[in-house]
This record gives C-alpha cells, structure tokens and sequence, in this order.
C-alpha cells in the first residue's frame, strides 16, 4: 500500500474512500475552470467549473461533498464530482417525494441528440418535441435556462426520468384559453402575435388562444396573400368578429380596427369629380386604380379613350402608373367605383353630326371589312360604316371585298350620324344616281344590246349592260337547240348580242335572249310571252332571287 493510501486511511475511514463512495472536502482554491477540493490526508482534487450552478457563489473554505470517482489517478491524485454527488444524493431524494406528473423546477445542462439534457437534482431527458409546442429549430437558445418541468416517466431501474415542458405550457394555454372564451366578446380588441400563415389568412395567437384572421378581414384595399402584410411572430391589434365557445373558435379581423374607408365614399368622390390614383391591376376588361388604402376604382377598357381602338389596358396602361380620370359611378353597397379617362378630354362624337351632317360628301380609308360592310376612317378614331345593300344601286353585294378592299380610298355619302350609340352610316351608291330609276330611256323591249358574260349559274348568263346593269339570259333564251350545260356554250368575259325581252324596274330586272337576236316582231313577241311563263314556273320572282342563286353557281 502506498504511503498516500496509509495517511488516507489514517485520516479517514476506508469506507469513505472507496470508489463512488461520497465523501465531505472543503474549497481550498477557486480557479477560472475548475475548483480545487482537499478531501483530507493532503489530497485533493480538482472539479471542472461547469458542475457548480454558480462559480460566484462558492467561497474558499466552504465544506461541499463530492463523488469519488476514482481514488487515485495516474498522478495520485482523486477524481472527483460535485455534480454527481448532488446527483446521487437527490436521486433517492426525486423518486421518494416526486411521482410522474409532479412539477420540478430545472436548469438546462447541455444540448444531446434527440432533445436536452435537464437538471432538476439529477440528469433527466427533455425531447425536443417537449420543448415547445412548435418544435424549436435551435436548442441552443435554451442552454443553461432555468424552468419549471413536468416529470413524465420515472425509470428507476434504469435511473431514468423523462421531463416535459410543452405540457406545462399547453395546459397553462388551456387555462387560459378557458378563461379568454368566457371573457372575450364581438367588438373586443385584443394583442396577438401571428403564429402561422396560410394561403387563406393568418392564425394569431392570443396568449393560449388561436384566432384565426381571413385574408378579407386584415385591409379594406387588395390584398393576394397575407404575407403582404403579416410576419410570423408579429404582433398585432385584432377585433373579435365572432365567437363559438363550444367550437373553441374565434374569428378575428384587423381591418376593423380602423374606420371602412367606403363608410363616407359618395363625399369624398361625388360623381363627376376629377380624382387620382394608382394603376393596381390590370385586367382584359379594364383597369383597377387605388384611389386611397381600401378605395379602388375600375377605368373599363372601353373608357379609356374616345377614339383610340384598344383592345385590353396594357396597350396604354401598366401596373403602377400615376393617372387621374373622372368618376362616373358608385356602388357603395357593392364598393364599386366607375371611373373614366377619356372624360377628361372632349369627345369628338359630340361634334359629329357638326362635322359629318346627312348628305355630305366624306372620304377616307377602308380600314376594316366584315361580313355585313366596310369600315372607313374619316379621321382619327371616329369612322363611318358602308353597308353592303349601300355599295351598289345594281348588282347584290354579298361581301365588301367584291367591291373595295382594306386599304383603299373611298368617297361616300353620309346617311345617318348617331353620336349616342358612335355610329356614322354611308353611303357609295348614293354618290350617282339610281340608274332603274330612268331604265325605260336605257332600254325597251326589243333593243339589241351588247354585253360582256358576268356571271354563269345552273339556269342561264347574266350580261353587264350599260349603267351597271345586269340582264338575265335564261338557259332557254341561248340558242334555237337545246342547251344542256351554259359554260359548254357561253364563258365569262365573252361578247355576246341579245335582245331585251322583259324589263321590270318594280323587281329591277332585265330578260334578254340571244337567240332572239335576228327574230322579227311576231316571233319577237311568242319568245317574250314564253319568258313570261318560265319566269313564273320557275319561280324567278326578283333580281335577288335570281343574284343569290346567281351566287350559288
């Protein structure tokens, strides 16, 4: 035995050094890391700082008890452990006066895998999902931190104990909860702090109780996702909007908590007045304006100009633009405001029937053809319509383009202005006069006339006479032999001869036949009574008939 181990022994019981027994020592030296402790018969040992609960309060000469670890290291000197004295000491201590679910106060020792380490008189576990209610990312925050700890499993074989703080918080919010249910009520404004955020609104935290805010109850104005305006771990003023105690809810609005901007909207902007604003939105149909925080105003498209052809806002607008217009609507109870921009301008329409009266002479530009006629521009932004009924007193126009084509200048008549409905209608006709008017001193019965073959159809030719008129040469009026296909006989654009055997300028419509060219006035007279009866077998009533079937072959 060593001469250290014999003055040990002759200063203190054998039973007191023996491995993992707990022995008295007093403080003989105070260092920066560690704290040196005489444990008799001139041996001490040193114990890291860390496993004193305040180094500041320790005091050389003061009698602690200590954990021997081992009686001698390599040096000879003991190993020792104030934490696991107090450890071993407390343990019997913990698992005769405290049960699971008791409340212990406890100090956050060091940060493990899994969770932390607890001291509450001896090492306990603390799970990172018992920290909080929402999981922490960083468990450094909570190192060396004092707090109270619900015990929740004790393993005494094992000398284990699971501590929890997340229930002692969840059922202190439970209370409270309970509380701010019985107490809270519609109109009460209350601070919360934004716990959550979602596509839908935002869930505040109303110290224990969750409320949740919709993304239409936090602005008066627009708004497309509550992170526009809220952060997680905000704080915030909130009114209570409804509560359902037995549902535990409660719904919250923030907007309500300052004055609805639309409450006094028809005297801040009175119809006709000139306001400003902020271009917010754009859509196909027009332009969505802030006039102040929560006030929104719509420029329609149509709007936007007296006389420029846009299609959709972008043309002219962008989100962000500073722009004035005029209001010319309010729908409060809707919160609904017509605005118009080309209002602050005169509308040349207002000048129109001025500039354009009935019957003058315009021209312009064929800006446009549609189906039913041909838009021309007399100036900029204000154009007039030639219908197609309106582009020739002889031939059926069945689309513009047979007559002008996009591009070309054209003179016309006014017919009609209506400035209301910006409508300018013309005419191309009625820039000469209507030749079936004078027909009968163009032709008579029995003229020779020469044409040009038009048109081909099933049933006969149509010749272009002079003044734009077209004769009709029935299939049977060709020749003296039967003709079975027109174009095996007559093409377009051929010359031909024939002789005027009908005309009715009550059905503008001219009868030739060629064949009865070289007749003489009695067989003249038998081709022009048989006419009459095909005419009526095959019922070619009028001149549009004839043209439309005309159109057909």
């Amino acid at each position: 035995m060593s001469s250290l181990m014999e003055e040990l022994l002759a200063e203190s019981s054998f039973a007191n050094l023996l491995p993992h027994a707990i022995v008295k020592g007093s403080i003989t030296e105070i260092r920066a890391n560690e704290v040196i402790v005489d444990i008799g018969g001139k041996s001490e040992g040193s114990i890291n700082a860390n496993e004193f609960m305040d180094i500041g309060e320790l005091s050389i000469g003061d009698e602690i008890e200590v954990y021997v670890e081992k009686v001698e290291d390599k040096e000879g000197n003991p190993i020792l452990s104030f934490d696991k004295a107090e450890q071993k000491k407390n343990w019997e201590n913990i698992v005769n006066q405290c049960e699971e679910g008791s409340i212990v106060p406890g100090r956050v020792k060091a940060k493990v895998k899994g969770g932390l380490i607890v001291n509450i008189g001896v090492d306990s576990f603390l799970p990172a999902s018992q920290i909080d209610i929402q999981p922490p990312k960083n468990l450094d925050q909570y190192l060396h931190q004092t707090y109270d700890f619900k015990i929740v499993k004790i393993n005494t074989e094992r000398r284990n104990i699971v501590v929890s703080r997340r229930e002692l918080i969840e059922e202190q919010r439970l209370e409270k909860r309970r509380t701010l249910l019985e107490e809270v009520k519609p109109g009460d404004v209350r601070r919360g702090a934004v716990k959550n955020i979602t596509d839908y609104g935002a869930f505040i935290d109303l110290d224990g109780l969750d409320g949740l805010l919709h993304i239409t109850d936090m602005s008066w104005g627009r708004i497309s996702h509550p992170s526009e305006m809220l952060k997680v771990g905000e704080e915030i003023n909130v009114m209570i909007i409804e509560v359902d105690r037995d549902r535990e809810r409660v719904s919250l609005g923030l907007k309500q908590t300052v004055s609805n901007p639309w409450d006094n909207i028809e005297h801040k902007y009175p119809v006709n007045a000139k306001v400003a604003g902020k271009v917010v939105n754009l859509v196909p149909y027009g332009a969505f304006v802030e006039l102040e925080e929560g006030v929104e105003g719509l420029v329609h498209v149509t709007e936007l100009s007296w006389t420029k052809r846009i299609n959709k806002p972008s043309e002219v607008l962008k989100v962000g633009d500073q722009i004035e217009a005029v209001v010319l609507g309010i729908q409060k109870d809707e919160q609904k405001i017509s605005l118009g921009v080309r209002q602050l301008e005169p509308n040349p329409w207002d000048m129109a029937r001025h500039n354009y009266p009935a019957g003058a002479r315009v021209r312009g530009k064929v800006r446009n053809l549609t189906n039913y006629g041909a838009f021309v521009e007399l100036e900029e932004g204000i154009d007039g319509m030639v219908h197609v009924s309106d582009m020739s007193w002889t031939r059926k126009v069945n689309h513009p383009s047979e007559v002008v084509k996009k591009g070309d200048e054209i003179n016309a008549i006014v017919l009609d202005v209506d400035s209301d409905n910006q409508r300018i209608s013309l005419g191309m006709k009625q820039l000469m006069e209507d030749p079936w008017d004078n027909i009968e001193q163009y032709f008579k019965i029995g003229d020779i006339v020469q044409g040009k073959v038009s048109k081909l159809t099933g049933y006969g030719a149509f010749i272009e006479l002079e003044h734009g008129i077209d004769g009709l040469v029935h299939i049977s009026q060709i020749a003296e032999d039967h003709v079975e296909k027109i174009k095996d006989v007559l093409s377009e654009g051929q010359e031909v001869n024939a002789r005027v055997i009908k005309i009715d300028a009550e059905e503008r419509r001219v009868g030739l036949s060629i064949k009865a060219a070289s007749y003489d006035q009695d067989q003249l007279a038998a081709e022009v009574a048989a006419f009459d009866r095909i005419q009526g077998s095959e019922q070619l009533t009028s001149l549009g008939d004839i043209l439309d079937e005309a159109t057909k072959g």
